[in-house]
C-alpha cells in the first residue's frame, strides 16, 4: 500500500536570511514513520533540491550552505553569463592558453576522458553546434547546411589542449566554444554533496537538480535499500520506467522530453550527436547510475547518443555502472542493465515506500 505525501509546511514559504536567492523549504512525510526536510532554490536554469531526514542537526543551515556552493559554481560554469570562467575561456582560449581553477580543470579532464572513452558520443566542445541549431537561444531551427558545416569544423574536444603542468586550456580552432550543460549540474551536485559530508557531517541526504541529476548520500532512516527514485516516461507522464534504489551513488537521465522542435513532420531534439552535428536518434531515454553525478550525467548523454544496443554493451563492461535504457520505438519497454531486483523495480511494481523524487529531463 502506498501512502500520499503529507505536507507540514506551505511549500511556498520563503526562508529569509542573507541568501543571495530565495530559499524554499517544507517538511513532508512521504510514508509512515518518515519525515523529510526539503530545501530548494533555483540555479542553472533549474531547481536544485536537498532532502534530509527531518531532525538532522543543523539541517536547514547545511542545505542552505550547500546551495550557496551551487550558486558559486554556476557563476563559474555557465555560458549565460559573460563574466563566468567558461565564458572567459570561450573568448580567450583560441588566442592564448588560459589558466583555470583546479576544480574546473579536473572537470574538463574528466570530460575529455569520457569523450575519448565514448568515441566522441559525449563532447562538451560543442557550443558552436548548440548555437547553430538555436538551442542556446531557446529558438531552435533547422540550420543551413553551410552553417552546420562551419560549426562542426570548430567543435570537438580533439581541438582542446589541456596543459596539466600549467593548468591551462588552449583551443586549436577559432570559434570553438565549451558548453558544460551536459555535465555541469552533476558536477555541482557532487561538490555540494561532498560539502555536506565534510563540512556538516551529513550521512543521509538526497540531492537533485531538476530531477534529471541525482546524488544519494547513505539511505533514509529505516530503509537500508536506499533512496527510491522513479524514472518518468519521456512521453507519458502517467507512466514511469521503473524505480531505482540509490545508496552513495548518483543517477542521471537524458531525454528530449521538453527541448525539441518539429519541422516538416519530423521531431528534432536538443541532444546532438557530436559526431554528426545532428540531433541523436534511436533513444527515447537513457538513465545511468554511476559513482559520481558528473559521470552519470555525461554517460547518460553518451548512451542516449549511442543508442540502446551500443549503450548496453558499454555499460556491461563497467561493473560500477548501471543503466535503464528506452529505445525510440512504439511500445518499447525499458531495459535495465547491471541492475538486480535489489536495485530496480520495473514499471507496475507497487512499493510500500514511494519514491522520494521523480526523475525527468528538465
Amino acid at each position: 500500500m502506498r501512502f500520499p505525501p503529507r505536507r507540514f509546511l506551505n511549500s511556498a514559504r520563503l526562508f529569509q536570511r542573507s541568501s543571495p536567492r530565495p530559499l524554499r523549504f517544507e517538511v513532508t512525510e512521504p510514508c509512515r514513520d518518515i519525515a523529510l526536510l526539503r530545501v530548494w532554490r533555483r540555479a542553472m536554469a533549474t531547481t536544485f533540491e536537498i532532502t534530509l531526514p527531518y531532525g538532522t542537526p543543523d539541517g536547514l543551515a547545511a542545505a542552505e550552505d550547500a546551495l550557496d556552493q551551487i550558486d558559486a559554481l554556476e557563476s563559474q560554469l555557465t555560458v549565460y553569463r559573460a563574466d563566468s570562467d567558461v565564458s572567459e575561456l570561450n573568448r580567450r582560449a583560441s588566442r592564448e592558453p588560459v589558466p583555470v581553477e583546479s576544480g574546473l580543470f579536473s572537470l574538463l579532464q574528466l570530460a575529455a576522458a569520457i569523450s575519448q572513452e565514448t568515441a566522441g558520443a559525449f563532447d562538451v566542445a560543442t557550443g558552436a553546434l548548440i548555437k547553430c541549431w538555436g538551442f542556446f537561444q531557446r529558438t531552435p531551427r533547422l540550420p543551413q547546411p553551410e552553417l552546420l558545416a562551419q560549426a562542426r569544423a570548430v567543435s570537438g574536444m580533439k581541438h582542446v589542449i589541456l596543459d596539466a603542468q600549467e593548468r591551462s586550456i588552449k583551443y586549436r580552432r577559432f570559434g570553438l566554444e565549451l558548453n558544460l550543460g551536459s555535465i555541469g549540474k552533476g558536477y555541482a551536485l557532487d561538490r555540494a554533496a561532498e560539502h555536506l559530508r565534510q563540512r556538516w557531517g551529513i550521512r543521509s541526504a538526497l540531492l537533485h537538480a531538476g530531477g534529471s541529476s541525482v546524488v544519494a548520500i547513505g539511505s533514509p532512516p529505516g530503509i537500508p535499500r536506499g533512496w527510491g527514485v522513479s524514472i518518468r516516461h519521456p512521453w507519458d507522464q502517467t507512466k514511469t520506467l521503473g524505480m531505482v534504489w540509490l545508496r552513495n551513488c548518483a543517477l542521471g537521465t537524458s531525454a528530449a522530453t521538453f527541448q525539441f522542435f518539429e519541422q516538416d513532420g519530423r521531431k528534432y531534439g536538443h541532444l546532438l550527436d557530436p559526431r554528426t552535428g545532428w540531433p541523436a536518434t534511436g533513444s527515447a531515454s537513457a538513465s545511468v547510475i554511476a559513482p559520481s553525478a558528473a559521470e552519470a550525467d555525461a554517460f547518460s548523454t553518451a548512451y542516449f547518443v549511442l543508442g540502446p544496443t551500443p549503450a548496453r554493451n558499454d555499460c556491461q563492461s563497467r561493473p560500477d555502472f548501471a543503466a535503464v535504457l528506452l529505445p525510440d520505438t512504439p511500445g518499447a519497454a525499458p531495459g535495465p542493465v547491471n541492475l538486480g531486483p535489489d536495485r530496480y523495480d520495473p514499471p507496475g511494481v507497487r512499493e510500500q515506500i514511494p519514491e522520494f523524487v521523480s526523475l525527468f529531463d528538465g
